[in-house]
């Protein structure tokens, strides 16, 4: 595992040794069975015990894992026929906002959520998930046009907040996020929201 936690690394490391025995033993002239079992064993516990004695910045790093899938992710291995919409109509797109029309198990949705990169450049390009008042009025966009053909709302988040910047403060950022929450308490259709890493500010 790559990119680990400093709480994770005794697992880790444990992973390694059972990964090694197992590439030793692949022949079956050693019978090292019993030995990888063990630590099997081992690693599953130890696995229990750190995931159930996290502190809270422990969860909030894991939350924030550099490893955890992300919007695009859940869309390319949940949904079907995945037709991405850009743009808020009013000034230009978010990145750090992806969302579209899909299916899933036959029945159309739309599906939303925040997309904050693996890379540096993408993260930056994304704006490391953070949506500016653009994000908040395309997502705005795509419920009402949810709303307009009867389909149910998927809605993936992870995102630290809004943009905080003084450009996004300049272009309406709390107008934007204030409608979009307004607008979503009348809407008329189903909306299912997944936390799928950081639950925002």
């Amino acid at each position: 595992m790559s990119n680990s936690l400093d709480f994770e690394q005794p697992i880790v490391d444990l992973e390694a040794k059972i990964d090694e025995l197992r590439r030793v033993d692949v022949d079956g002239a050693l019978d090292l069975h019993r030995e990888i079992e063990r630590l099997e064993t081992k690693s599953r516990k130890l696995t229990r015990e750190i995931f159930t004695s996290l502190d809270a910045w422990q969860i909030t790093q894991l939350a924030r894992h550099p490893q955890r899938p992300h919007t695009l992710d859940y869309i390319s291995r949940i949904f079907s026929n995945f037709q991405e919409l850009s743009g808020d109509r009013m000034y230009r797109d978010d990145p750090a906002v992806v969302g579209g029309l899909a299916r899933i198990g036959g029945k159309g949705v739309m599906v939303i959520g925040h997309q904050k990169g693996r890379d540096t450049k993408e993260k930056v390009r994304r704006n490391f998930g953070m949506p500016s008042p653009e994000g908040y009025r395309k997502a705005h966009r795509l419920m009402r046009m949810a709303e307009k053909f009867g389909l149910p709302v998927v809605t993936l988040i992870d995102t630290p907040g809004a943009y905080p910047g003084i450009g996004a403060e300049e272009r309406g950022q709390s107008e934007a996020i204030a409608q979009s929450i307004a607008m979503m308490a009348g809407l008329n259709v189903p909306i299912v929201s997944v936390v799928i890493g950081e639950g925002g500010s």
